[in-house]
């Protein structure tokens, strides 16, 4: 073998890199399966700064919203024990369950549509296990124990007095921000000023919200500042949901294969035949779930657009186009043109937009009255030595939205307004909440029964008004003599 060849074999077969990671286990287990942690590296780009401003803008919402008040109320306020949704001043009763199921699997199908389109751009931009990690628990996490090395080098150092500090400060730090965005998403669910409130008595005052807050503040902390890219890689149920959703014109995070291979150093390859990637592993080492994306696409990806950053930064240096590493597609990586609507996001779509049109369909009608007649136990009663029959009922009226009623009834057949009569105990009965229930009695002539029974259409007029607002078929009941 000639000199120069052997001196360049030489060059090429080089220890492994510590982030050369093995095809058949994840880079955050070893060969025993313990975890391995990850020590991101910081990085710097385009994309990075629009992120930066986009996570920013997710938390100060966050933070803002619960206290911003529209007709009373938070702008969202999820109050579960009066069974109420309020969103920026219209509020949705728990009275309706289908339009909580509209509102859910429309969601559902939505995300799926988006995903089909854009990929994963949920978990890299608006996810908040994302924005929190990387706005705030990695840079107080980089602050106080430095850079991806020197934390490496920290958690390998054995126990001394500067790594309990710094350990110690980090993990105040991180509790009091978990406590912080604990109280603020309680917050939604009991209303800002009423937390305050509880929050300067003692806890024994409101055993419930403070052992709800101590929770939520633990699972925030625990997942934020140790768990991380583990919720993301074993828990998250979308990464899998993805599969079923993407295609090869999605967009994703990609590699060009055809630019970049073969990469510099591979064995038997001349110098003059490498791709434009150089095999400095720099998108591996920003990656925040620890995956090399030159592999494809993979589950633990949650398009964060690091690797981007990372790869362009060195393109640059280079002297070279970037975009190695950039969003596209399967298909416009392979040279093929991109369809932006395929049978299957068009289904999504489709089926997402016949949810919201079904949503606000039952939400327009559930506007107005709804009226639901319980017979009580004893169908009917005798009473004036046979000339009277009563039938007894609790009237349930149900209605969203903030609308106010003061309702009484009538007949719709007039022909019977001399022998049948309706009593309320109030007249004119107020509805001034979601649900209410009225006892109410029909009074009526046994000569208007036909075999013992006779139906009537009941009208609900407003006196506020004085329009219509409900009607109801009711059946009357009676002996058969």
């Amino acid at each position: 073998m000639p000199k120069a060849e052997k001196s360049l074999k030489g060059r090429r077969l080089k220890t492994k890199n510590i982030f050369d990671l093995d095809p058949e286990r994840l880079a955050t287990t070893d060969e025993h399966g313990h975890r391995v942690y990850l020590y991101p590296e910081d990085v710097k780009g385009v994309w990075k700064s629009r992120r930066k401003i986009f996570y920013w803008f997710l938390i100060g919402l966050y933070l803002v919203l619960p206290w911003f008040y529209i007709n009373g109320k938070p702008a969202l306020f999820i109050n579960i024990s009066q069974r109420e949704f309020t969103l920026l001043g219209s509020t949705l009763h728990g009275v309706e369950p289908i339009l909580f199921f509209l509102m859910l699997a429309s969601g559902i199908f939505f995300i799926a549509f988006t995903t089909s389109l854009l990929g994963r751009v949920w978990c890299g931009w608006a996810c908040p296990q994302t924005v929190f990690i990387q706005t705030i628990f990695l840079k107080i996490e980089a602050l106080i124990e430095g850079k991806a090395r020197e934390r490496r080098e920290l958690d390998k150092a054995p126990w001394n007095g500067k790594k309990l500090f710094k350990r110690s400060l980090k993990w105040i730090i991180f509790t009091i921000v978990s406590l912080h965005i604990a109280h603020t998403f309680i917050g939604y669910f009991v209303g800002p000023r009423e937390l305050f409130y509880m929050t300067v008595h003692t806890p024994t005052e409101n055993w419930g919200v403070f052992i709800a807050t101590m929770l939520v503040s633990t699972i925030f902390l625990l997942d934020f500042g140790w768990f991380r890219e583990q919720f993301c890689i074993i828990a998250c149920p979308y990464g899998r949901m993805q599969s079923v959703a993407m295609d090869e014109n999605s967009l994703v995070v990609s590699y060009d294969t055809k630019r970049g291979e073969p990469r510099r150093g591979t064995e038997s390859v001349d110098h003059d035949k490498e791709g434009d990637c150089i095999n400095c592993f720099n998108c591996v080492k920003v990656c925040p779930t620890g995956i090399d994306i030159r592999r494809g696409t993979q589950l633990e990806c949650i398009a964060c657009t690091q690797c981007i950053d990372a790869c362009d930064d060195i393109m640059t240096k280079l002297k070279k186009p970037k975009g190695l590493i950039r969003y596209s597609s399967e298909n416009e990586i392979n040279g093929k043109p991109r369809k932006l609507m395929t049978l299957r996001s068009g289904i999504y779509v489709t089926i997402s937009i016949l949810f919201i049109s079904l949503f606000f369909y039952f939400l327009n009608a559930s506007t107005n009255l709804n009226l639901v007649f319980l017979r009580a136990k004893v169908p009917f009663q005798v009473i004036e030595e046979g000339k009277t029959i009563v039938n007894h009922f609790t009237l349930k009226l149900t209605h969203q939205g903030e609308k106010k009623f003061q309702v009484n009834f009538d007949l719709e057949d007039s022909s019977l307004k001399e022998k049948l009569k309706i009593v309320t105990p109030i007249h004119p009965t107020k509805i001034d909440t979601p649900e209410k229930k009225i006892v109410l009695f029909f009074k009526f002539d046994p000569s208007i029964l036909i075999q013992g029974t006779r139906k009537i259409q009941v009208n609900v007029f407003d006196e506020m008004t004085n329009e219509i607002v409900a009607k109801k078929e009711v059946v009357l009941v009676g002996p058969t003599y």
